[in-house]
């Protein structure tokens, strides 16, 4: 197989380097061994990592529209993306990022390792592959897969596939192919793996757990996922506790620390965030002690100003009560440290969607256990520990994966559409007339892409922020 070269052009100018001879093996004697033309695969892990991270747990992207719109979040001044009017910039930034620096590049490494016969680093660049797809088709809806990646071979125009038909079906291979890969054959070097440090297990387990909660979204649209999650369950292959989960801690400072803490506290922005109404009102009603991690005291921690949100939306929010961010909740401490890490899929998510399916009877177990199991993870997670007992029923479980999706704008917010719970209230002096349900196109596909963007649109529907993707 023909290698993926990358070619690096050198200018080196001496004033005192001089020609004497000539030599038939000039090139062969000047290589430089230290400069290689062939990426080694392993090279590529940390920055796919890294631009995941980044791109979903960006103020911008993550906050300002999924943890804002699933109304975990709000803001007292700049608040157009409550209103649902979203920065065009995050619209383009979350498609350009997922497909050119991360989908791109682990196409790259799957291949690269797979030339080099290494089947470990080949299963994480497919999961990380399909984690990509994941969140594009979850966002946007219906997108170019089968031939997306294709630039280098001449296709600039990518036909849009089906997510229900083509998309998630090819991220579910995916996710086999990657378990079968992860077998420990070849190396992954810790020091490029920021998630793992190197452990093909954990890495097995993540693609197990993925694809749990991709199939379970996928049973909302109506697809049979019975067999493949008991499958899943007998395997072995799910996070067993908090030390399994997927997560990237950050560093103590920029530019590789939490976005939140470059924005919000190095940025000197920390007052332009608070949490909304919604999620303090519910958490209070619990008792739940996770709220006192989740959010600061209004005044300020110790200040004895109790939790107050703020409603979504107000159009002139700089003459309303909720305005000055002395009366609101700040976003907890914990939440803005720059070593915070960003969650691909933590344990307590996999643990409640388990409750939900074996209270559906889609596979075996107690609902109440598996329950259990997530709110405790999710407690101590936060540094806390209280019991919620389960009263029975996929709302409740629904109502606790919102809550303990709680700084994963984009998950949280693709789980809320899932389940449409809890019944969230339309945003104050909103311009749409729902909550919106995906993002539109970027406005690059309208332009370079027409003919596969309009074919896209006519059997998806409406090119607007409000139109529901099939499983909602």
């Amino acid at each position: 197989m023909k290698k993926i070269k990358y070619i690096i052009l050198l200018l080196l100018v001496s004033q005192t380097f001089v020609f004497t001879s000539c030599d038939d093996n000039f090139e062969e004697v000047n290589k430089n061994p230290n400069d290689p033309s062939v990426v080694p695969s392993e090279l590529l892990l940390a920055g796919i990592i890294r631009g995941t991270a980044n791109t979903l747990q960006s103020t911008f992207n993550g906050g300002e529209t999924g943890s804002c719109w699933v109304q975990h979040l709000g803001k007292p001044v700049y608040n157009d993306n409550e209103l649902y009017i979203p920065r065009q910039s995050t619209i383009d930034g979350v498609w350009q990022n997922l497909y050119s620096v991360v989908a791109k590049d682990a196409s790259i490494m799957e291949q690269l390792a797979n030339e080099e016969g290494n089947s470990n680093l080949e299963g994480v660049a497919l999961v990380l592959r399909a984690n990509a797809f994941h969140n594009l088709t979850d966002i946007y809806g219906n997108i170019p897969m089968s031939e997306a990646l294709l630039g280098d071979a001449g296709n600039i125009t990518p036909i849009y596939d089906d997510s229900e038909t083509v998309v998630y079906p090819a991220i579910l291979s995916m996710l086999d192919k990657a378990m079968s890969l992860l077998n420990g054959t070849g190396d992954i070097d810790a020091s490029q793996d920021l998630m793992y440090g190197g452990d093909y297990t954990l890495w097995k387990k993540y693609a197990g757990s993925l694809k749990f909660k991709v199939l379970m979204r996928a049973a909302a649209g109506g697809y049979n996922a019975t067999s493949q999650l008991k499958a899943l369950v007998a395997s072995g292959n799910l996070f067993t506790s908090n030390a399994d989960e997927a997560r990237l801690v950050y560093l103590a400072s920029a530019p590789n620390a939490n976005p939140f803490f470059e924005t919000l506290v190095d940025g000197g922005r920390s007052a332009e965030w608070c949490l909304n109404e919604e999620l303090v009102e519910f958490m209070k009603a619990y008792n739940d002690p996770r709220l006192a991690v989740y959010a600061q005291e209004v005044g300020g921690d110790g200040s004895g100003g109790g939790y107050v949100g703020k409603p979504a939306g107000i159009r002139d929010i700089g003459n309303s009560f909720y305005g000055d961010s002395n009366n609101v909740s700040l976003i907890g401490t914990k939440y803005i440290e720059a070593e915070q890490p960003y969650y691909f899929m933590t344990y307590a998510h996999l643990s409640l969607l388990m409750a939900e399916a074996a209270e559906k009877g889609l596979i075996g177990g107690a609902a109440a256990d598996y329950f259990k199991q997530g709110i405790d993870a999710s407690m101590a997670s936060n540094g806390v520990a209280a019991v919620i007992d389960y009263t029975g029923g996929a709302n409740q479980i629904a109502e606790q994966i919102w809550v303990a999706l709680y700084m994963q704008g984009f998950e949280a917010w693709s789980e809320w559409r899932r389940t449409g719970v809890p019944v969230l209230p339309l945003a104050i002096d909103a311009v749409e007339t729902s909550i919106p349900t995906r993002y539109s196109y970027p406005l690059t596909q309208q332009s370079l892409n027409n003919v596969n963007y309009t074919s896209a649109v006519a059997t998806q529907g409406a090119d607007k922020l409000t139109t529901s993707l099939w499983w909602q």
